[in-house]
């Protein structure tokens, strides 16, 4: 099936709040959606007691061609990781530990959003 592009932008903005409410579930605090800057954009920044979190939030219709995380390639985290440090130029947050999560949300046959939560997927 090939969505039109507002129903691909739709099932991105239903992840990504279906994202924010699995952190949200976990204690964690939804700072930032969709930072934005020259290098790139981050999905979502949240804060938990320990660290500064910054997620990217991948969806995959269907994991025959591999799963959502492996389309984190080595140059997407390179633009999360300057997008990252572009956010903690700003001052707010720089003394916190910072940490780069992905959650894959795929759907089931019912058409229902499921998400996998990979902790510290990729280092600095």
């Amino acid at each position: 099936m090939i969505f039109k592009r507002s129903t691909a932008v739709n099932i991105g903005a239903q992840a990504e709040l279906g994202a924010c409410r699995l952190l949200k579930k976990h204690k964690l605090n939804v700072i930032q959606q969709n930072y934005r800057c020259r290098f790139g954009e981050i999905d979502i920044i949240a804060k938990s007691d320990q660290h500064l979190i910054f997620v990217e939030v991948r969806y995959r219709q269907s994991s025959s061609f591999g799963s959502a995380a492996e389309t984190v390639t080595f140059k997407k985290q390179q633009r999360i990781i300057l997008t990252a440090r572009h956010f903690l130029s700003r001052g707010d947050y720089a003394e916190l530990p910072c940490r780069f999560d992905v959650i894959e949300v795929s759907s089931d046959k019912d058409g229902k959003l499921q998400f996998n939560w990979l902790v510290n997927a990729f280092q600095e």
